[in-house]
């Protein structure tokens, strides 16, 4: 099976699923509110094109905003722009726009020639207050906010403080220069990059994006589609994966692949010690609903992969890594575990499978991730780990 062929059609380049602003996570808290600023964000697209569309936001908030200005432009370091690439962003013709409360918006297309793997400046000014933004945390890429109008502003002003995460904008749409299609990760903090050391995109599927765009891989294109803390069938931090299927991943522009690393937290969460009531416990009220069994996490995995196959695409999945040593673990859930990667290496329900349990765990103790691959939790990858996971993709799976 084979998705759109896209000459000539968009293609998403870069993603970053949308969530509430308080949705589990506190990097919002005690923020000041976003009135009579300007956010400046970084991000580094994967597959290159002529032609960039950006796809603003307010799918959680309560009430409209507006966005009085926006430029795009070729990221300088430090905040700034490169001279000479800006380029003001319309909306049906007008420079302004007011976004309805649960809705995304594309911007008018501009023509910029973009390379793979560029890194873009996108401001935005907001006249009015957001009264809830719409976000995606962690950021894992520096950005600010300015008071007042400094859109076109070609370097970053003293008064700009970091904005601590990804507001507002949730992709990044090209027409390529040739037929393209986009590789989809749908999953938790693993997919994520939580772990990775922040600026410098080494998330696995950032780090994919620079194998295929070395090699000239035609479905360079990768859109991550991870939350932190994320489950594929309750909500809890971000809505659950089976929730948000077909806005994150199948309404993807010139998608192609989908690729299924979610599940791990279901186990986890269902399976982890419920006695005490320590940071543990409290963590655990941030995931509502009842607890999950492996059957159900197949069943989940299978619902997944026949809507994504309906669409006419390649689904691929990766094994679920260890986690030994997390305050989540139990040998239940480790039982759990094995049982559902058994399953996804075993049934047939995918086009392929990524053996990320392979690559990660200990070979001396196989329920732990290998003592050089984490950040010292036993759960998140360092930049090793995540380019470990990267480098074991065999790439001819996206040709």
């Amino acid at each position: 099976m084979t998705g759109t062929n896209n000459a000539g059609s968009w293609v998403r380049s870069w993603g970053a699923s949308p969530q509430a602003a308080h949705d589990g996570l506190s990097s919002l808290n005690d923020y000041p509110n976003l009135a009579d600023v300007t956010l400046r964000q970084v991000v580094r697209i994967s597959g290159g094109g002529r032609r960039v569309r950006i796809r603003f936001t307010n799918e959680f908030g309560t009430a409209p905003f507006t966005i009085g200005a926006a430029r795009v432009g070729l990221a300088a370091p430090g905040g700034g722009v490169r001279p000479g690439s800006e380029h003001v962003l319309t909306f049906s013709g007008t420079s302004s726009v007011t976004v309805p409360a649960g809705a995304p918006i594309l911007s008018d297309p501009v023509d910029l020639h973009l390379p793979a793997l560029a890194k873009l400046s996108i401001s935005l000014y907001l006249p009015g207050r957001v009264e809830t933004c719409t976000c995606h945390d962690p950021a894992l890429e520096t950005g600010w906010r300015i008071p007042g109008d400094a859109v076109a502003s070609p370097t970053l002003p003293e008064n700009a403080d970091v904005l601590p995460v990804r507001a507002l904008i949730s992709a990044v749409e090209l027409l390529p220069d040739a037929p393209a299609k986009a590789i989809v990760v749908v999953g938790d903090s693993r997919s994520d990059g939580a772990g990775s050391t922040p600026d410098t995109n080494h998330s696995w599927p950032e780090l994919l994006a620079e194998r295929l765009a070395e090699r000239g891989v035609a479905t360079g294109y990768v859109s991550n589609q991870g939350i932190s803390g994320n489950r594929m069938l309750n909500n809890g931090i971000g809505v659950a994966a089976a929730a948000r299927f077909d806005r994150d991943v199948l309404a993807t522009p010139g998608l192609g692949y989908v690729v299924l690393s979610v599940g791990g937290n279901d186990l986890a969460i269902s399976f982890a010690p419920r006695d005490g009531d320590g940071p543990l416990a409290e963590f655990l009220k941030v995931f509502p609903g009842a607890p999950v069994t492996r059957d159900d996490v197949i069943a989940g995995y299978r619902q997944l992969s026949a809507r994504a196959h309906d669409h006419g695409v390649r689904v691929y999945a990766t094994t679920i890594a260890p986690y030994e040593g997390a305050e989540v673990y139990t040998p239940e859930g480790e039982s759990a575990r094995q049982a559902v990667n058994e399953w996804i290496r075993t049934s047939g329900a995918f086009d392929a499978v990524l053996d990320f349990d392979a690559v990660w765990r200990d070979p001396a103790r196989p329920s732990r991730i290998r003592e050089d691959f984490h950040i010292g939790d036993h759960l998140h990858g360092n930049d090793a780990g995540y380019r470990a996971l990267a480098d074991s993709i065999n790439l001819s799976l996206f040709r």
